[in-house]
């Protein structure tokens, strides 16, 4: 090895070399679809330091680059390039490498200056704030430390522009292979053909290391195998579009497609109509239940993880339509569906579109804000049954189904003993799912739910209750449910009204649920309080249980010093 590098190294050092490789560092870094951290592993320690002083100098032409575009881009376009460029000035970059006597000397010999790095690794944790994903430190430049029994998760790209061999290598590329969020693979750039080397590797550490590695087996692929993936994964998400009626081509090469930019400014003019018609059927064509939103959202989340990971690579511009309009349609269907995973999260905050692919994202509208339905108490039911018969009966459906699902678990979340009502609403779902129900039926029954939910929210006024006070009432009446009498009643909601009074004096202070003292004077003033106030036909059973279930609300709703999940209620 020592041999080998003597004949590579004043041609791996060279400057003009370096300053290539810093540039396209720079690049590739940016334009990645997945932006989790990267590691430069270089030569020696001399290199690992002159590459980062190359990667500032092309890291702020980069930036400087970016400015000078903004005034050529629309508004919404340079919102998004200013974040771009936040991202970038908020990045961190470090070297991190052995200490040697006389170092100080031995770098300023080379024209570098290690004594900044050398500091920054000593006063500070970099190896924490490297395994942060949220850390802003972003890119370490290495020449051996952190190669090897170094466990990165968001560690995603590997820059490797230094020989090795056997058990080194082997190590060095499974720094990137860890599972994270929506991390497909971790990716390796060999600026050095080390590659030759990896079957050598995996033939002494492969077959004898156990755990079924077999000879030829290989833990890294080259991208063109991403890239067989991807249209494998376009494939199925195209056969079942088709499946469903959905004119998948026919979307992709419409002009007003390749113009398209927010999906519900057709109203206003600024895309052709005809697409967001198309695309707005096609969405009620695939929304037939929840297990067919679930297989579509499940592929087109396959297609954009891998399309995120082929990327900077020109060739995903080849598949950049068919990803476009897939997520298009994933984006429409989350707005109303009502059980949304991390990863579908993740997509949505990491934006549909690259910077490398179009200059144009999408924007995605809350449902609040797309589709106006969330005050109950506003919904005009004729307009609304009139609108159903007259137009996407499904995608109507399940505007509305989302709007009563988001309100019901705000009613459910400040009065639990509302559960039947969530319980009867997914009995309705799980009969439309099955079949059992038509689209005319479901919509019917969800329309007499919302009006079952209106005079629920309603029910605290006619009780001259407030929200938070209803909910302990609840609790005192409810599971099992009392035969009181009007005076009786009087005398619950009295308790309830004092009760919340008495603890919030003095009881709810800052933190009362992490002190033991706190909490058993919480629990001792509700005894006392229901002990006093609930009627004489409470037996002392029922007392107790009531008690534990009042205290529960408190502990679960009441975070001390005012705050509470009521503190915005009006």
């Amino acid at each position: 090895l020592e041999r080998e590098f003597s004949r590579q190294y004043h041609l791996i050092t060279r400057d003009d070399r370096l300053n290539k490789i810093a540039e396209d560092i720079v690049s590739h870094f940016m334009g990645r679809g997945h932006q989790g951290k990267a590691m430069v592993i270089s030569i020696d320690r001399f290199t690992a330091v002159r590459m980062y002083d190359k990667v500032q100098i092309y890291w702020q032409r980069y930036i400087d680059h970016l400015k000078e575009s903004l005034d050529s881009l629309s508004y919404d376009e340079q919102v998004e390039m200013q974040k771009k460029i936040a991202f970038m000035q908020e990045t961190d970059m470090a070297v991190v490498i052995s200490s040697n006597q006389n170092e100080v000397e031995a770098f300023q010999n080379k024209g570098l200056d290690i004594t900044p790095h050398r500091l920054r690794m000593v006063q500070e944790d970099l190896e924490t704030k490297f395994k942060d994903p949220d850390n802003p430190f972003r890119i370490v430049f290495i020449c051996a430390m952190w190669m090897t029994g170094f466990d990165v998760q968001p560690l995603s790209t590997i820059y490797l522009d230094k020989p090795m061999r056997n058990h080194t290598l082997m190590q060095a590329i499974a720094r990137a292979n860890r599972v994270f969020r929506d991390k497909n693979n971790g990716l390796i750039v060999d600026y050095v053909g080390i590659f030759r080397n990896l079957q050598k590797a995996l033939a002494i550490y492969g077959p004898a290391s156990g755990g079924g590695v077999k000879e030829g087996d290989s833990p890294v692929d080259s991208k063109e195998i991403l890239v067989k993936a991807l249209k494998e994964a376009i494939r199925e998400a195209k056969q079942f579009c088709i499946k469903q009626g959905v004119d998948v081509e026919g979307i992709i090469q419409s002009e007003g497609f390749q113009r398209i930019k927010l999906l519900d400014e057709a109203a206003k003019g600024l895309v052709d109509a005809r697409v967001k018609e198309a695309i707005d059927d096609s969405v009620e064509k695939i929304i037939i239940n929840d297990e067919y939103k679930k297989q579509y959202l499940a592929l087109a989340g396959k297609v954009v993880r891998l399309y995120k990971a082929v990327l900077p690579d020109p060739s995903a511009q080849e598949f950049a339509p068919h990803k476009n309009l897939f997520s298009v349609l994933a984006d429409k269907i989350r707005l109303f569906t009502p059980e949304t995973s991390i990863e579908e999260v993740m997509e949505q905050v990491e934006g549909l579109l690259d910077e490398s692919i179009a200059a144009e994202g999408y924007v995605i509208r809350e449902p609040s804000e797309k589709y106006g339905l969330v005050d109950l108490s506003k919904i005009d039911f004729e307009a609304l049954k009139k609108h159903f018969v007259q137009g996407r009966k499904r995608t109507l459906a399940e505007q509305l189904r989302s709007t009563i699902n988001s309100n019901l678990q705000k009613m459910v979340r400040l009065n639990k003993t509302r559960l039947k009502l969530m319980e009867k609403f997914q009995k309705m779902i799980d009969e439309y799912n099955s079949g059992s129900a038509n689209v005319e039926l479901f919509f019917d029954k969800l329309l007499a739910f919302v009006k079952e939910l209106k005079e629920e929210e309603k029910r605290g006024l006619s009780e001259d209750l407030t929200e938070e006070e209803l909910a302990v009432f609840d609790l005192l009446t409810k599971d099992p449910e009392q035969d009181l009498t009007e005076k009786e009643k009087k005398q619950v909601k009295k308790t309830a009204r004092e009760l919340l009074s008495n603890l919030k004096k003095g009881k709810l202070v800052l933190d009362w649920r992490k002190r033991q003292q706190s909490r058993a004077q919480v629990l001792t003033t509700i005894q006392d309080v229901l002990d006093q106030g609930l009627p004489r036909r409470y037996s002392t059973e029922l007392y107790r249980k009531k008690c534990d279930v009042v205290y529960q609300h408190i502990y679960e709703s009441y975070y001390g010093s005012g705050r509470s999940i009521y503190a915005n209620v009006s």
